[in-house]
């Protein structure tokens, strides 16, 4: 009797291990599936059901449209037309008489903005032989260096090539489909299209070298990393940016043997705003300090309050949201960080929710296996959001410090959309380049620059020169 009650109790013990699994499994799945775009940071691409849009900003009062005071683009008359066509009334509207003979009292002008017919314009290029009096030998004129064959396309064509492809992302095709329709001339095939990128990408090595220099030299930088497929296989891009530079490297790694190959990171000196990837630490030895996004705490949190029931998590997003209009409000008036005894209340009320938050989660209980047991997600939120909480709020004391990454997201959004539009890249040479140069075309906008121009700059070997100052 003794050994039967004995092997229930074992047995019912192993039950209870077992049903107290299968709840976590269950609760972690359900976790999974209640995550999207809104409480995650999954894309809005993978929401099964789209959500309704709830957007974390607050309403600034503002009516949609354009506001007062704002200039507006309209066209407007030009003073010096390029072509100027009269248009005579021919007949008295009231008794039919003649007016051929009749003096012009005035005029009414109206203008039609257009572009001429297109068309491709060939220059012939001749270089002269000379014989020389003095020796007798016979020398022949050197061709500028964009003349490198019998028949070639020129610059501003090469240049729209690149455009179409690199910035508009186009497929080679397409974009031959493109240049036959606007030119009615033969279109360009997928092997000259392809030595156009080659050749912009070999010609911005030192202008890419240039953007990394700066960017390790920047005051902020922000950086981020997305999938990539290549051939076939999972990759990633890296990016690093400021609001006047942008880098983008292709590597087959996430983490810190990939960043430092890359170059930027292990000799940057300033602040360094990322979404809190482990990487970003091991390779920032020279780096100020580190500024973590808000933007992933406030989706976290929101996850946390709405599928937890955690009410602290709610009222430590509407804390961070007060620090962040607090800043706001002061930068303002010119301030360069918020008044001391202001900062100090928003840290201890901080505190007081890294406390209510802590005891909402407290550490899971050890099962006997090996190695740490897992936690909650509400535990790993706030076991960083206590652990790093000087670069969660570094924005508030150093307002040059963003509240969030946006600015890398923002850079970063353009790589998911190439994706989409080609699936992926056939080889690693074309995710080299598209990074090359996108992140060329991304930093000429930036500074204000016409891409276009700045391309065609890139085939005569002068390619625009950004400023490094940030």
């Amino acid at each position: 009797m003794v050994v039967l009650v004995e092997g229930l109790s074992a047995q019912l013990a192993g039950q209870h291990e077992m049903i107290a699994s299968l709840g976590r499994r269950v609760k972690e799945l359900e976790d999974r599936l209640a995550k999207n775009s809104r409480n995650s940071s999954k894309p809005p691409s993978s929401d099964p059901v789209k959500p309704k849009p709830k957007s974390l900003r607050e309403k600034s009062g503002k009516k949609p449209g354009g506001q007062e005071g704002h200039p507006g683009r309209t066209l407007c008359l030009v003073e010096s037309p390029d072509r100027v066509v009269i248009h005579t009334p021919a007949e008295c509207e009231e008794c039919g008489r003649s007016l051929v003979e009749a003096m012009a009292l005035g005029y009414e002008r109206r203008q039609v903005v257009d572009v001429p017919p297109l068309a491709l314009e060939v220059t012939e290029h001749r270089a002269q032989r000379k014989r020389c009096r003095g020796c007798g030998l016979s020398i022949t004129a050197p061709f500028p260096a964009e003349v490198s064959a019998t028949v070639a396309y020129g610059s501003r064509v090469k240049a729209l090539m690149v455009y179409l492809m690199e910035y508009q992302l186009l497929p080679y095709e397409r974009t031959s489909e493109v240049l036959g329709d606007l030119f009615g001339e033969r279109a360009p095939g997928v092997g000259t299209l392809h030595s156009a990128l080659q050749r912009c990408f070999l010609e911005l090595e030192g202008t890419e070298e240039a953007i990394k220099e700066g960017l390790s030299r920047a005051r902020v930088s922000h950086f981020d990393e997305t999938g990539l497929r290549v051939e076939g296989e999972g990759m990633w891009v890296h990016v690093a940016s400021t609001p006047e530079l942008t880098h983008y490297a292709a590597h087959e790694k996430r983490g810190a043997e990939a960043m430092k190959r890359i170059g930027i990171l292990p000799s940057f000196s300033g602040v360094a705003v990322h979404d809190g990837l482990s990487g970003y630490r091991r390779v920032t030895e020279r780096c100020l300090g580190h500024a973590l996004c808000n933007a992933h705490h406030l989706r976290e949190l929101r996850f946390v309050e709405e599928e937890h029931g955690q009410k602290w998590a709610g009222r430590m997003k509407a804390l961070l949201l007060e620090i962040e209009e607090a800043v706001r409000e002061e930068a303002a008036c010119g301030r360069r960080t918020l008044r001391p005894e202001r900062a100090r209340k928003f840290e201890m009320r901080y505190g007081r929710l890294l406390e209510a938050g802590l005891a909402a989660n407290p550490p899971p209980l050890r099962t006997g296996k090996r190695g740490r047991p897992k936690q909650s997600k509400g535990k790993n939120l706030v076991d960083r959001l206590d652990k790093h909480r000087s670069e969660v709020l570094r924005f508030m004391v150093d307002f040059r410090v963003p509240f969030d990454n946006n600015q890398a997201e923002r850079d970063i959004r353009m790589v998911k959309v190439r994706q989409k539009v080609s699936g992926c890249f056939r080889t690693m040479e074309g995710a080299a380049m598209f990074c090359r140069i996108r992140g060329y075309i991304s930093t000429v906008r930036k500074q204000g620059g016409n891409v276009l121009a700045a391309l065609e700059r890139v085939f005569v070997g002068d390619p625009f020169v950004p400023s490094l100052q940030s």
